[in-house]
């Protein structure tokens, strides 16, 4: 029988809640969220638990942090990139962020810091792109417009994978905000 098994995710960013559920229903069935993996998650076979997941994004944190949501009923499961944490608890253990501020404020850090990257990066596959326009037209070598074609392709990845994650966080603040005001 297979001890491990890997399962997709549809984004953190954009499904968050129905992510942690979901690993939530695994661990029911006996597959245990151990460490994320590409585009999904890496799960083990084990004892059936009946636990809930929460995630939380903290750079470099020290044991203080740990130790809180240790204090708190979550334990640390993995972490990825050292920014990624996720922990879980028994059904019933207060949340992590139990209250609508923290939860806002935790999107827009979230926000902010996929906007760092994604600006940048829509500004400089813009140019790349305009820049081998500009190429067919003989106005710079076609050898510099087949180079910023390859670069603005790699800079349409590094904007699809943040500038998608930003639309998100600034979607779900939207949602919260609006609710906040209700």
């Amino acid at each position: 029988m297979k001890r491990t098994k890997y399962i997709t995710n549809r984004g953190l960013a954009f499904s968050e809640e129905q992510e942690m559920e979901k690993l939530s229903k695994f661990a029911k069935e006996g597959w245990l969220f151990e460490k994320f993996s590409p585009l999904g998650f890496k799960l083990r076979k084990g004892e059936k638990q009946d636990i809930q997941y929460a995630l939380d994004y903290r750079k470099d944190p020290d044991d203080e942090y740990f130790s809180f949501f240790d204090e708190a009923g979550w334990s640390h499961v993995c972490s990825a990139s050292n920014y990624i944490h996720v922990f879980s608890a028994s059904k019933g253990t207060i949340p992590i962020y139990s209250d609508q501020i923290t939860t806002i404020e935790k999107y827009r850090i979230e926000k902010e810091n996929m906007r760092v990257v994604a600006l940048p990066a829509l500004l400089i596959t813009i140019i790349l792109f305009l820049l081998k326009v500009v190429s067919s037209y003989g106005w710079i070598p076609s050898i510099a417009g087949d180079v910023c074609m390859v670069l603005g392709l790699f800079s349409l990845v590094c904007l699809i994978f943040s500038g998608m994650p930003y639309i998100a966080y600034h979607f779900k603040l939207k949602k919260l905000l609006k609710s906040s005001l209700l």
